[in-house]
């Protein structure tokens, strides 16, 4: 276990920094197609073993989208312990504002596995709530492969370590299935999951103050995360204010500096 630490530190990084890829890491990496539409015709097998559509979670809310695979030994064990993490302080709730649906890119992966991880990471965000808007999903190498591709997600198994190699992070989708936001690493912070599904949502979920916050926000793609576009804007006319200020005060100093002089040559002069 020792060996894969610095690999999943790597992993971990690697999609918020631009860093020299050693050779087991070429070739992973996640693509941004912002926009871009999944196929959501795809079927997989749910939790319940159920073959479903995957555009019978979209429609009316969006859609929080974890790529992961259930017999994973650490990584995605915190990707989805940094989903529960960053959701449990929201006012929005899962299977009312938004669904999470992870899906396993492992083909080996069953209904069971998904059933199991389901249940334990639903019971972490709230052991009250149930497991409704949490949807665990399997499938097959051919709809692994076109859902992977469709959002740019590239990974692949290494016989060394008995692992599958991929970065951490999620996307978050409209209801109409297409790509809104990337957001990386494994722990995500709740401003970043709420302002991301508020937009996805096209504001139709959230309150006004929310959508208040939309402008105070703006999501920087290179970091999958939002900052205070706004309050910098702020800061820096505070600043440019200060500068004014200063300037003009420095300005009447002198002025009066000068007049003071001019008073006391004349006195002299009488």
């Amino acid at each position: 276990m020792k060996k894969l630490l610095p690999l999943l530190f790597s992993l971990t990084l690697l999609a918020s920094a631009p860093l020299k890829l050693p050779p087991e890491l070429q070739g992973i990496g996640i693509d941004q197609k912002l926009n871009a539409q999944i196929p959501l015709d795809t079927e997989f097998v749910d939790q319940d073993g159920r073959v479903v559509r995957l555009g019978s979670y979209f429609g009316r809310e969006p859609v929080l989208l974890a790529l992961v695979y259930f017999r994973c030994p650490m990584l995605c064990s915190q990707i989805l312990s940094g989903v529960v993490s960053g959701l449990k302080p929201l006012s929005l709730e899962p299977g009312r504002d938004f669904n999470v649906v992870a899906i396993s890119f492992d083909p080996q992966d069953t209904p069971a596995t998904a059933r199991e991880k389901r249940d334990e990471y639903a019971h972490h965000y709230s052991s009250k709530a149930g497991v409704r808007g949490w949807n665990f999903l399997t499938g097959s190498a051919e709809s692994i492969r076109a859902i992977t591709e469709a959002v740019g997600f590239h990974y692949r198994w290494d016989e060394q370590t008995k692992m599958f190699l991929h970065l951490s992070g999620i996307m978050i989708l409209t209801p109409e299935g297409n790509i809104s936001r990337y957001l990386y690493g494994v722990e995500y912070q709740p401003k970043d999951l709420k302002l991301s599904l508020i937009e996805a949502s096209h504001n139709k979920i959230g309150s006004a103050v929310d959508e208040v916050l939309l402008f105070c926000y703006h999501y920087d793609p290179t970091t999958g995360k939002y900052g205070a576009a706004v309050m910098n804007l702020l800061r820096g006319a505070g600043v440019l204010t200060l500068c004014a200020l200063g300037g003009t005060l420095a300005f009447l100093w002198r002025r009066n500096l000068q007049e003071d002089r001019r008073a006391l040559e004349r006195e002299l002069q009488t």
